[in-house]
């Protein structure tokens, strides 16, 4: 996840080639979720925040300046129901500890009481907002006894200092899920039933029961919200069918989350994660309208690709994006886009009468759901640029000028990212 407080995204080394098949799913007992948010609040004012059916639209808020943008939590769209909040530092003193330190002079002058009352009036509107740990720099370790407890009760002190409404685990340099597991029922026992607990674990995280977020999802499946799994600056994986995917496609996120949804976490307690712009990581951007056919795979068996699941699963727990602020400079268009689907199910809820006429004239420009900048010949693309052209958005594996996408073959400089 390209989540850093230096000012340019770093691609992470892509993890190339098959891994081993997945073990044969095994069964864990039934989830007891925290509340999740209802389909509709009521602010003090009367004004009312739709909150998706139930499902999750998680945003990760940033604490630091990366040259995307910043902004108050004020700014942060109704749509996010869930703000995850980028991110706790290690405490100075308490191994295994975690603090938060409000950067202001990041901010444009942010402060921390601004801060505060942004939290409170985020919750008032029926939102939840999370503090999370980790990120690509950071990282705490929680490897033995004396370091669970102490994570534990230094986040219960910022849930009760800040009045954040849980944690979301983003450690992305190894995990011990025996201690965290500890670690995060103390909290849940000092925290109460309401404790939000996310996680956002790489793709490799899930490849093997064996991995680290694999076994901690298993061991805490009673308490746990959801896993927002990052689909991006991953490479090649294995989906649920040991068969390869590549990143970038709707059949990725369909055939690895269904890893954990045939592990035995509810679907409630599976999202998915994306970057809001190609801008936000180093590969796996998908347009939203690609994101729309991978929950509709998953969700109802349609708009599904090579992967297909053997039966539909309902909804799932809902869709994560890096980030808030990435997706503020393309005018929230994720945010827009991935709200309406949720709210509308499969498929949205589409027109209630037939056209009454046909189109008199063929579509003149590109489909509205291309958000990349349309390809011209004239033009010179480096490696990692997006374009659209013909219907689907293109990325550039290197230098290129006048190579018009869709005909450079499969070993070719444009690497098609998807339909839009």
């Amino acid at each position: 996840m390209n989540r850093h407080r230096n000012r340019s995204p770093r691609a992470k080394a892509l993890v190339a080639g098959a891994f081993a098949a997945l073990a044969a799913a095994f069964a864990i007992g039934a989830s007891q979720l925290p509340s999740a948010p209802n389909e509709v609040q009521t602010v003090a004012d009367g004004e009312t925040v739709a909150q998706q059916n139930g499902q999750w639209l998680t945003g990760y808020w940033h604490n630091f300046d990366n040259g995307s943008t910043v902004m108050p939590l004020s700014d942060i769209p109704s749509e996010y129901n869930l703000v995850a909040v980028a991110f706790a530092d290690n405490h100075a003193s308490l191994d295994g500890g975690i603090t938060f330190n409000l950067a202001s002079g990041e901010l444009d002058g942010y402060t921390d009481a601004q801060f505060r009352a942004d939290i409170e009036a985020v919750q008032a509107e029926g939102r939840k907002v999370i503090i999370s740990v980790g990120g690509e720099r950071g990282n705490v370790t929680v490897a033995n006894p004396t370091q669970a407890q102490n994570f534990a009760d230094t986040t219960y002190e910022l849930m009760q200092d800040y009045g954040f409404d849980g944690v979301d685990i983003d450690l992305e340099h190894g995990i011990n899920a025996q201690y965290m597991t500890d670690a995060l029922r103390d909290l849940h026992g000092q925290a109460g039933d309401d404790l939000i607990i996310a996680m956002a674990p790489q793709t490799i995280d899930f490849q093997t029961p064996g991995a680290g977020y694999h076994q901690l999802a298993s061991n805490i499946s009673d308490i746990l919200t959801i896993v927002n799994m990052q689909y991006y600056n991953s490479g090649s994986m294995l989906g649920c069918d040991q068969q390869v995917y590549t990143q970038g496609t709707p059949d990725f996120v369909a055939a690895l989350a269904c890893i954990q949804l045939e592990m035995g976490l509810s679907p409630s307690q599976v999202g998915l994660g994306l970057p809001a712009v190609p801008s936000a990581a180093g590969g796996g951007y998908m347009a939203p309208a690609q994101i729309v056919r991978a929950l509709d795979c998953l969700e109802a068996g349609t708009n599904c690709g090579n992967f297909s699941p053997d039966s539909p699963y309902g909804a799932i727990g809902g869709v994560m994006t890096w980030s808030i602020n990435w997706d503020a400079t393309n005018g929230y268009a994720f945010a827009n886009t991935i709200s309406d689907r949720l709210a509308g199910g499969p498929g949205g809820e589409g027109p209630t009468d037939p056209p009454t006429e046909e189109p008199t004239d063929p579509p003149t420009g590109e489909p509205g759901d291309c958000t990349a900048s349309a390809w011209t010949s004239g033009a010179t693309y480096t490696g990692g640029d997006v374009v659209s052209h013909g219907g689907s958005e293109w990325r550039a594996q290197w230098w290129t000028q006048g190579e018009e996408p869709g005909t450079t073959g499969e070993w070719g400089v444009w690497r098609l990212v998807g339909a839009c």
